[in-house]
């Protein structure tokens, strides 16, 4: 009875490790750009549509994996190297570069289009030369394991 339970346990827990690590996976490309604001300022970082080698997704969803990785190059770069500090960033993905580049459209229509026809914001692009997107890994075997 006991070894009936044990093994019962057993075979849930390796079906429960096993559907998790299946749920990543790397995909070859992804395409991604970042917008960084501040609450104290009107200005705006627009980076390029940026093409990023080998990243993680959960294959469920194609959510990114380690999205936070990446937006946090962009405010360590803003904050380091920009020298504007306490920047909100936000990280927009996808495995197509045409529905990128429509929500690349829609956020930038956000900033730039207002009704009284005025520019409330200060828009400022980030090109490729000054700031790329490095590759995060995401290894399930490393995150997994028993510290």
């Amino acid at each position: 009875m006991k070894k009936t339970i044990l093994l019962m346990m057993m075979s849930a827990l390796l079906a429960i490790s096993v559907n998790t690590s299946a749920a990543r996976q790397p995909v070859p490309r992804i395409y991604m750009f970042g917008v960084a604001a501040a609450f104290t300022d009107t200005i705006v970082h627009f980076t390029d549509i940026q093409e990023v080698d080998s990243a993680w997704i959960n294959t469920k969803n194609n959510f990114l994996l380690e999205r936070q990785a990446y937006s946090y190059q962009l405010r360590d770069y803003l904050d380091q190297i920009m020298q504007m500090p306490h920047r909100t960033c936000i990280v927009f993905y996808s495995l197509k570069k045409e529905k990128l580049e429509k929500k690349y459209q829609k956020m930038m229509n956000l900033y730039t289009k207002s009704k009284d026809g005025k520019a409330h914001f200060d828009l400022r692009q980030l090109d490729k030369e000054h700031f790329r997107f490095r590759t995060v890994s995401s290894t399930p075997d490393l995150e997994e394991s028993p510290q």
